[in-house]
């Protein structure tokens, strides 16, 4: 389903999101490339939105996929677990460096009678959010495969890996800090940031997906920058498929 939540999330134009461990991070640096900042300042002149991207949410069945997306899209959390059919699709609007942009989230299922069916939609993903429990270390075992799967259809060379542990309230601080040392060890091995986070509280959720938006906007605009050329960062612009602005025309509430 396609969300219609109204919200739009805005980043301050100087602000580049904290990673959440510097030593599990895709980069540390604490503001934008020059040349994204350059794009974005020609692009406040103009109508359409800069980009959209495609995120993918991978995962063991029941380690909290959905509750993370609701949590961040509804600001809510179901206690009732219910599982994914197929996949499921929300989308989230930011305004980043006063630029629109969206994330599509892909919601996918856990469980294997689904994997054949979520496995189509994970082809041209900007970024994959591989999802464990915090408190099931086989889930966290998994984790390597649920990213082989996905990135089976996707370029390793332009995808951001996200490995996020949910559940951190359920967790004692011993379980947690043990938890944490393998999960480092392994988001360092598949060169992906970590994050810990608790659905049911909403701890580090809010952040973590703003760095995910912070970060996707910014390859997203470097991309593009390295298709056109430099000399033409103010083509980039028109250079944006009618696919954005077609795309927030056929969403509701938006």
């Amino acid at each position: 389903h396609l969300s219609t939540h109204p919200s739009i999330h805005p980043f301050p134009v100087s602000c580049f999101l904290q990673c959440f461990s510097p030593n599990a991070a895709l980069h540390t640096k604490d503001t934008f490339h020059p040349q994204v900042r350059a794009v974005c300042q020609v692009q406040k002149a103009g109508s359409l939105s800069f980009n959209v991207a495609k995120v993918i949410v991978v995962g063991d069945v029941a380690v909290g996929k959905t509750c993370l997306i609701s949590r961040f899209c509804k600001e809510s959390f179901e206690r009732k677990y219910k599982a994914t059919i197929g996949v499921d699709f929300e989308m989230e609007r930011f305004e980043v460096l006063g630029v629109p942009f969206s994330l599509q989230l892909w919601d996918t299922a856990g469980q294997e009678r689904f994997k054949c069916i979520a496995s189509t939609y994970y082809r041209g993903a900007q970024a994959i959010i591989v999802v464990f429990d915090l408190s099931s270390v086989s889930s966290l075992t998994h984790a390597r495969q649920w990213l082989e799967d996905a990135m089976k259809e996707n370029d390793p060379s332009s995808v951001l890996l996200f490995l996020v542990g949910t559940k951190k309230d359920l967790s004692s601080p011993e379980q947690l800090a043990q938890t944490e040392r393998e999960a480092i060890r392994l988001s360092e091995e598949i060169k992906a940031e970590y994050w810990a986070v608790s659905a049911k509280s909403g701890d580090g959720v809010r952040q973590f997906f703003f760095r995910v938006a912070s970060l996707t906007f910014e390859a997203n605009v470097l991309s593009e920058l390295e298709k056109t050329g430099p000399r033409h960062v103010g083509d980039v612009i028109n250079y944006v498929t009618s696919f954005t602005h077609n795309l927030y025309d056929r969403a509701p509430g938006t």
